[in-house]
């Protein structure tokens, strides 16, 4: 996968806002390794108050129990990059905002932090809409910091594109 550019994410980022304003959708994100850059993406479009509701940046633990209802034996047993902790931040953003959809992301970005069992690159994207199942998928992004960022957003707001 090559890192976009910030024309790819903006342009990435308008075609969601398309889609979720003609299905009267609003927006919630939960980020942790991007650190509210879905956020900041799709709030540089014109108009996203139409259809944004708001971001979470939930960094710590702390922050993941607190503003996203993450169990602290989730993070104990699977750590804070798991499929188990993404599908809770993603079903926790819902739950603490007035959205239809949301988008959570956890991840190593790097450069330390990672381990054998969970490399530096690696990313869980989890998607949910109000009242359905929630989505989750693992990603291995290659490059330094900012290009694990960088595909981070964009996958996803690919993934935001099909729900």
């Amino acid at each position: 996968m090559s890192v976009p550019t910030d024309e790819a994410l903006r342009v990435l980022a308008h075609h969601v806002g398309e889609r979720l304003r003609q299905g009267r959708d609003h927006l919630v994100t939960a980020e942790s390794c991007t650190g509210g850059w879905i956020a900041k993406c799709v709030t540089d479009i014109a108009g996203s108050s139409d259809w944004f509701d708001c971001g979470m940046a939930a960094y710590s633990y702390e922050a993941k129990q607190a503003l996203l209802g993450v169990r602290p034996q989730t993070l104990e047993v699977h750590g804070a990059v798991s499929r188990e902790t993404v599908i809770e931040m993603v079903s926790g953003a819902l739950v603490n905002s007035g959205a239809s959809v949301a988008v959570a992301v956890t991840g190593i970005a790097g450069p330390g932090g990672g381990s054998p069992d969970k490399p530096v690159g690696t990313v869980w994207i989890g998607w949910k809409r109000r009242g359905g199942y929630a989505r989750a998928e693992m990603f291995q992004f290659a490059g330094d910091r900012e290009a694990v960022r960088r595909q981070t957003v964009e996958a996803a707001l690919k993934g935001l594109e099909s729900l």
